[in-house]
């Protein structure tokens, strides 16, 4: 699996993801307005075995990339401080991988790092017990109120928060600690390329290595994700 930033390209698949696992769903442009306004916030999960790899210059031409999971998500344009999740979805054939949550962490990361945020609120729904355990059990989301009769079929929402500076704090003093002196530190050893250095060098952390640099392919292990919010 492999967890990368949305492509306009990708539209069409984000939007079948959503019709087959959510009962929320949107017009193409919607898709296309997150992508061009906020390009550094919404994130795709892509089947990386579903592509046919050839030696042709652009490799992975013979088959288009499987969208098995998106977040689209978005900064609210009346309080610039603010992101909003406004989806989530992870096909059901690719669920307990750990997919949703790191789809999430990738955006709210952003968020702090390119637009400085200082919170990010959702909606779910009260009877998605998987989607809510994740929010508040795994990425620290608080519920702040009941919104009644949310949705379209009249079900309620939980309105819910994650404060981002409480989130991010560790990671940013880590980054603000760059250039303090690793004399006498054993840092482990280097492997591949960078084994074969020969002197040690201290190494940006944290957000200064920016959102795209932290995103990694996903480790198959079992945990409880959710279809979205």
């Amino acid at each position: 699996m492999d967890i990368r930033l949305l492509r306009s390209s990708d539209i069409p698949n984000v939007q079948l993801a959503n019709l087959t696992n959510l009962p929320e769903n949107y017009f193409l442009k919607y898709y296309l307005y997150h992508a061009l306004s906020w390009p550094q916030l919404s994130y795709v999960a892509v089947d990386v075995s579903s592509l046919e790899y050839n030696a042709s210059s652009n490799p992975y031409t013979s088959k288009p990339p499987k969208i098995v999971g998106y977040v689209l998500a978005k900064i609210d344009e009346d309080n610039n401080q603010t992101g909003h999740i406004t989806s989530l979805s992870v096909m059901r054939t690719h669920r307990r991988l750990g997919l949703a949550e790191k789809l999430m962490r990738q955006s709210t990361r952003a968020m702090r790092e390119y637009y400085n945020a200082r919170d990010v609120s959702l909606h779910v729904r009260c009877s998605n017990q998987a989607a809510i355990g994740l929010y508040t059990e795994r990425l620290g989301f608080a519920r702040e109120k009941v919104e009644s009769k949310y949705y379209a079929d009249g079900e309620d929402a939980f309105s819910m928060k994650l404060d981002l500076v409480s989130a991010f704090k560790d990671e940013e003093k880590a980054a603000e600690g760059e250039g303090e002196k690793t004399d006498g530190v054993d840092e482990g050893g280097e492997v591949g390329e960078a084994g074969k250095k020969e002197e040690k060098k201290t190494v940006k952390v944290g957000r200064q290595l920016g959102v795209q640099s932290l995103v990694e392919n996903v480790v198959q292990k079992p945990s409880q994700q959710v279809a979205g919010a």
